[in-house]
């Protein structure tokens, strides 16, 4: 669901060389990548703030679901990233929630590696951990990566919601989702930097959602009050 850039953000890629035609970027044009790249983020704003207030429901529900999160290299660090905004903090103060990294577990992550297909890396996580109304969120730059597309159709199968985060549309990651983001950008690099404003944007907007209803922010331990 690539978005079509404005005429600004047109303008500004038609000066940026393409991956097949130089094997570098020089700083002014990886952020002038970057800022064409943003213009494709711009037309999804409504996305990103819709899965923050599903991520509000889901994990303010009473059964208290839980976000699952994977990527592969780059997005293995942001999956983990976005889990830690939740278990810890964002912005605001707020009682933490259950997210869970699937690319952290190393011993899971070896032991699966080792003794099933490749494929099986996260999609036997997702079927351990997940429940029917948990989220997954899935990252990947190509939208192509074969162990993201598994874990998003056995999610699927178990009754999670699954949101991607992709490279440019289509790809098969995407098309595996319930909702993909998909960055316009052929450069790896300027992908991930755009997942990464992505990611913080659906933090605000699950803030956003979580604290302006008191009553759905779970009791718990008084904050700072840690012995």
């Amino acid at each position: 669901m690539s978005i079509p850039p404005h005429s600004f953000f047109e303008n500004v890629a038609a000066s940026v060389p393409a991956p097949d035609t130089c094997t570098h970027l020089t700083g002014a044009d990886h952020v002038a990548s970057l800022t064409a790249a943003l213009g494709s983020l711009n037309g999804q704003l409504d996305a990103l703030d819709r899965w923050g207030k599903l991520l509000a429901d889901v994990l303010c529900s009473e059964s208290r679901g839980r976000l699952l999160a994977a990527g592969n290299g780059g997005s293995a660090a942001q999956a983990q990233h976005l889990t830690a905004e939740l278990v810890g903090r964002y912005r605001a103060d707020r009682p933490p929630f259950s997210a869970i990294c699937l690319t952290a577990e190393t011993s899971s992550l070896t032991a699966i590696a080792n003794d099933y297909p490749a494929d099986e890396l996260f999609a036997r996580q997702v079927e351990a951990h997940g429940r029917p109304g948990d989220v997954l969120i899935l990252l990947s730059t190509s939208g192509r990566s074969p162990n993201a597309v598994a874990a998003a159709r056995r999610a699927r199968e178990c009754g999670i919601t699954v949101l991607a985060m992709t490279g440019p549309a289509p790809n098969p990651l995407a098309a595996a989702a319930d909702d993909a983001v998909c960055i316009d950008s052929p450069w790896t690099a300027t992908v991930q930097e755009c997942h990464l404003v992505a990611l913080h944007l659906v933090c605000a907007a699950f803030d956003e959602a979580v604290l302006a209803e008191p009553a759905r922010v779970p009791s718990g331990p008084t904050f700072g009050t840690a012995r």
